[in-house]
């Protein structure tokens, strides 16, 4: 088992965020080359953000999004050099843990295509919403039932 540091908060002016944010320009600006206007949006306020350090570097991260009775996970990623390491894995074993503590029974995401049989493999399944673009990518919206 990987041993990570993970930290969360809802501040804005925060090293975390800042860490958050290095991690997602990294994986969703630089490398998939989506419009920062799009990754940045009006939600960052409202949403806690997860970072998950590997000998103190920020090297996957997350958001949450609180929903009526569950949280919208948003803005996963995890740094190239880190991916196929099971970090990705130990931030949902984070987020889970965050959602039954705080009694949702929920998690809900947007699903790269590319990415489907890895939320598969955490137990989340597509729901019946159609196929999405977002960002130009197509997703699939997917779920995990926590009770």
């Amino acid at each position: 088992m990987i041993f990570m540091n993970f930290k969360h908060t809802h501040q804005l002016n925060s090293q975390i965020y800042r860490d958050a944010l290095s991690v997602r320009q990294a994986v969703f600006i630089e490398e998939q080359q989506i419009d920062p206007t799009l990754e940045i949006d009006a939600n960052e306020a409202q949403a806690i953000h997860f970072v998950g350090y590997q000998a103190a570097l920020p090297v996957v991260t997350a958001r949450l999004l609180t929903e009526p009775g569950g949280y919208h996970v948003q803005r996963v990623a995890t740094l190239k050099a880190y991916r196929h390491q099971q970090r990705a894995n130990a931030l949902f074993r984070e987020l889970i843990a965050y959602a039954r503590t705080h009694q949702q029974q929920y998690l809900i995401l947007g699903a790269q295509d590319h990415a489907l049989g890895f939320y598969q493999q955490l137990g989340f399944h597509q729901t019946k919403r159609p196929g999405f673009l977002d960002a130009g990518i197509p997703h699939h919206e997917m779920r995990l039932d926590l009770v």
